[in-house]
């Protein structure tokens, strides 16, 4: 007989079950702590019975894990300066989604040379999140490959569903049976009904294929996770972060029976994919909600220890230290001068209501 199977295939190698993986990298008190506060942090947020803002704050992917622990070092002191306004979590990416080709992401090549040592990847990431949580820092991340979060989604305090997957019946599913808030971005083209689908998807029980601790295929049967938020990321027409989309965005989440609660992510189309107007969208954004807006509930902002991007390397040791290999970033001395306006708009709103 033909063979008709994996025509495609040129290798499969056994990875190590999650169990293993987390043996090897257990989970600590502290960081345990730090998901657990976290989780419930934005959960009230999100039920507006926390009137701070929640900020997803980080690089666009991580690469660099000195420099990845740099920033979470300098991010967690101000979170700790700023928190009686602000709930500010990191973000930890390791998974890109690419339009075409290109670099997909710490786990998936860790080395950043080719060789796709995705067991490497995986004990990277899970060995970075246990630090960064142990600093007392929560961490988010957006889950893109639905076998990842049985490795790390236990030290990941808040979850994305990009734009690319946001209509992903694979990714709703998975959604629902995640154990922390999770935010769908809208459409690429700034649509914002799928976004909505997939919260009402994810707030429903499921039944799919995965695997379980011990790597073995099998059937996961979820409740449905009842913690899903809109982020409006613009589109490739528009950005969504005035005041008349949000005003249009609130209107629709009401009449689908959702949570009229908002994040705007200031980067992507909302910022024209010019890393420097991201603080352009922050004060908008921020200037809303100390006006009295209060189904803005959140920002995300990609920023890192020096500004801008840099193309991938031939030899990754050729790479400069604390520079975004993907989507260019805001640096250090622009975060902070964002984190500190958003402080000082939040306390003066808070003084004068």
């Amino acid at each position: 007989m033909q063979p008709t199977q994996n025509l495609h295939v040129k290798e499969i190698v056994r990875l190590l079950p999650p169990r293993a993986l987390k043996e090897e990298f257990s989970m600590t008190e502290r960081a345990n702590q730090t998901v657990v506060e976290g989780r419930e942090a934005v959960r009230r947020i999100l039920r507006q019975e926390d009137p701070r803002l929640l900020l997803i704050v980080g690089p666009c992917s991580i690469h660099d894990v000195d420099g990845a622990l740099e920033y979470a070092q300098r991010l967690s002191r101000l979170r700790e300066e700023l928190a009686d306004q602000l709930e500010i979590i990191m973000r930890v990416y390791f998974e890109k989604p690419r339009t075409t080709i290109g670099w997909k992401g710490l786990i998936n090549d860790p080395h950043l040379d080719g060789s796709y040592d995705i067991e490497a990847g995986l004990k990277k990431a899970r060995k970075l999140l246990l630090q960064i949580t142990g600093m007392g820092l929560p961490s988010a991340t957006e889950f893109l490959d639905p076998i990842v979060p049985q490795y790390i989604a236990d030290l990941v305090s808040w979850a994305a569903i990009g734009a690319r997957t946001t209509e992903s019946q694979t990714h709703r599913e998975m959604a629902s049976g995640l154990s922390m808030p999770v935010g769908f971005k809208n459409a690429t083209d700034g649509s914002l009904q799928i976004a909505i689908d997939a919260m009402t998807s994810a707030r429903a029980p499921h039944s799919f294929l995965g695997i379980d601790q011990d790597g073995v295929t099998s059937i996961i049967r979820t409740t449905g996770n009842p913690d899903g938020h809109v982020v409006l990321r613009g589109g490739r027409l528009q950005t969504n972060y005035d005041s008349a989309s949000i005003a249009t965005a609130v209107a629709t989440l009401k009449k689908a029976a959702l949570p009229s609660v908002l994040m705007v992510d200031c980067s992507h189309a909302n910022s024209g994919k010019q890393h420097a107007r991201q603080e352009e969208v922050w004060k908008s954004v921020v200037n809303q909600r100390a006006a009295g807006n209060p189904a803005l509930i959140g920002l995300m902002v990609e920023s890192y220890l020096e500004e801008g991007s840099q193309p991938m390397a031939k030899n990754p040791t050729e790479l400069c230290h604390g520079v975004s290999l993907t989507d260019a970033c805001v640096g250090w001395e622009t975060t902070e001068r964002m984190l500190r306006h958003g402080h000082e708009a939040m306390c003066k709103a808070t003084t004068e209501a």
